[in-house]
């Protein structure tokens, strides 16, 4: 992840890998560096695996699902959904407990190639162990249910994270919408 992050221009804020699935949160230099990541990680791994246990095929069901997210209120939200996310599949009873994180980097700081501090987390303090130390209080109380849901169905529907202003602007700028819209076929006016 590291080498496909630097080659396309990514910098990758907060991960978790879980046994069925993995969250990134990243940003990237270019619209097209964030796809270009996450293509090449898809081939990389998928190569890996077909070689190591000598099988054909894809690993994947399906495209990623993304979403942007506003870094003024969002963005540390996001990044406890995702570090959290082995604490409430109650895999570890703390995300210090889970290997395969970004936590132990951002919180405790161990040493983790493939992080890049997102401004909005340096902003929690002057110091790297202020950070650490404002960033692992986070964590002292679980996500709301309401912010938990805004991150699923965003992320889901590949809609904008954050607030109604935001999510008006991304529309604005998109000429599309950013929230999500009802199911099914339109109402017919006669």
């Amino acid at each position: 992840m590291a080498d496909a992050a630097r080659r396309y221009g990514c910098q990758v804020h907060a991960y978790v890998l879980m046994t069925n699935h993995v969250h990134l949160l990243m940003t990237g230099d270019s619209e097209a560096a964030i796809p270009g990541l996450m293509q090449s990680l898809g081939t990389r791994f998928a190569r890996h695996v077909n070689r190591r246990y000598a099988r054909t095929g894809t690993l994947w069901e399906g495209r990623y699902h993304a979403s942007l997210v506003d870094s003024e209120t969002y963005l540390l939200r996001c990044m406890r959904y995702i570090e959290a996310n082995p604490v409430r599949a109650a895999m570890v009873d703390s995300p210090a407990a889970y290997r395969w994180s970004s936590y132990r980097c951002n919180a405790l700081g161990v040493a983790d190639d493939r992080i890049t501090p997102h401004p909005a987390y340096e902003k929690l303090g002057d110091r790297p162990e202020a950070r650490r130390a404002a960033y692992a209080r986070l964590f002292e109380q679980t996500l709301p249910a309401e912010d938990l849901a805004c991150i699923r169905d965003a992320t889901r529907g590949g809609l904008p994270t954050g607030s109604d202003t935001f999510r008006g602007w991304v529309a604005s700028r998109l000429g599309s919408a950013a929230v999500p819209l009802k199911r099914g076929r339109p109402f017919a006016r006669r």
